[in-house]
């Protein structure tokens, strides 16, 4: 065989070891620890005897294999009264168990709240979600989550996203402009934003989204 083609099969089978390798530690890292996960069920199990009461329960467990989450693993909880899902993990910044009951529960009251208006005047195909931006905000607050109160009792100012499955429209501006006089004069939210998207059910872009500050 040509010195020069086994030096060239030579780097090319080091090249594709290589890959190989990259390959097998990726899918490894993207698995999640069962020893891990148990310990955070463990964790959480006796932080939710502590703050919460049997209306709770542990469902699953979530892996951050991404670093999207301030954590690495974290228990998902379920309010079996409301149907309300949360999670509590171990905050390195704080160095304590901390969850985010406040934030969710908050989230889906106002979901529940501008549904009507939403699908009403922007389509029934129309997605949104509304986000606390302090998923730990419940306990800034001093919230007990076994009596959550309401989000209208505190100064607080979420997002609200938008994703519209069509293209942008003449009269977008004025429904958002209706929909935020909406949120204010019916009391449901005094500050807050709201981002429109326009994404097709394709996940294709379909405009640039947009949005107001309020």
């Amino acid at each position: 065989m040509n010195k020069y083609l086994k030096i060239t099969l030579g780097v090319l089978g080091v090249i594709l070891l290589g890959i190989g390798l990259l390959v097998v530690t990726f899918v490894l890292e993207m698995k999640p620890d069962k020893d891990e996960e148990d310990k955070i069920k463990i964790q959480a199990k006796q932080y939710l005897e502590d703050k919460f009461n049997d209306n709770f329960e542990i469902y699953d467990t979530l892996y951050d294999n991404m670093g999207n989450f301030g954590f690495e693993y974290a228990a998902q909880v379920r309010d079996k009264k409301n149907n309300t899902q949360f999670l509590v993990y171990y905050d390195d910044e704080t160095k304590q168990m901390v969850d985010t009951y406040i934030a969710d529960k908050w989230a889906d009251d106002l979901e529940t709240e501008i549904r009507p208006f939403i699908k009403g005047n922007f389509g029934e195909t129309t997605d949104f979600h509304v986000f606390f931006n302090n998923d730990k905000i419940g306990q800034e607050l001093g919230i007990d989550p076994v009596n959550p109160r309401s989000y209208k009792e505190f100064d607080v100012a979420p997002t609200i996203r938008i994703t519209v499955p069509r293209k942008r429209r003449g009269g977008d501006e004025k429904i958002l402009n209706e929909f935020i006089s909406f949120l204010k004069s019916e009391d449901k939210l005094k500050h807050g934003s709201v981002i429109i998207e326009y994404i097709a059910e394709n996940g294709v872009i379909l405009d640039d989204e947009w949005g107001k500050e309020f």
